[in-house]
């Protein structure tokens, strides 16, 4: 195990673990490993259209929020932590897998946006990266995981309403200010 994390940790270079070479130390260091980790999800901010020409007309552009049964409940898209030997896409595509029910035969990444949160949970830096996905059928059914209790589509205005956090209201906008430029003619 341990020549698995130490080649994890050159590989993707995101982690500052400090080598040591006792026992205790590996284990130390393993443990260490596991909860920088764990502060660093990534998921998919999913939209949908309402009609064919809705890329034109801002208005019928609709996001996925869900909404967490634990905790304060707040409303997020699906987003996770990333697991070991796992990138950031695959991390992204599994969790809106698991959360929502939508795997990636039911929407296409939009190439081109790419957003990276950052912020303090339990005086801990945490960073999300999330990317845009379109529903290729509005139609498609969400199915809900147990960490979620409730889901919505809705405009960008009403979604950061209720996403309550400016991170992520300011994700949102500019997700939506994507979509929008770049169905307009050069």
């Amino acid at each position: 195990m341990r020549g698995y994390f130490r080649k994890e940790l050159k590989r993707k270079q995101t982690f500052n673990v400090p080598r040591v070479s006792t026992d205790s130390g590996e284990a130390f260091c393993v443990i260490r490993l596991l909860r920088v980790m764990a502060l660093r999800a990534c998921g998919l901010i999913i939209c949908r259209t309402l009609s064919g020409s809705a890329l034109k007309m801002g208005d019928e552009i609709e996001f996925l929020l869900l909404q967490t049964s634990y905790g304060k409940h707040h409303w997020t898209p699906p987003k996770g932590h990333v697991d070991p030997g796992e990138d950031d896409l695959q991390t992204a595509l599994r969790e809106t897998q698991e959360e929502a029910g939508l795997g990636e035969e039911h929407f296409r990444i939009l190439e081109g946006y790419r957003k990276e949160l950052r912020y303090m949970v339990k005086s801990q830096p945490k960073t999300v990266v999330y990317w845009l996905a379109e529903l290729c059928d509005s139609g498609t059914s969400v199915r809900l995981s147990e960490e979620h209790q409730d889901y919505r589509w809705l405009g960008v205005e009403e979604a950061c309403q209720l996403s309550e956090y400016k991170d992520m209201q300011e994700a949102l906008r500019e997700a939506h200010s994507f979509i929008l430029n770049r169905q307009q003619p050069s």
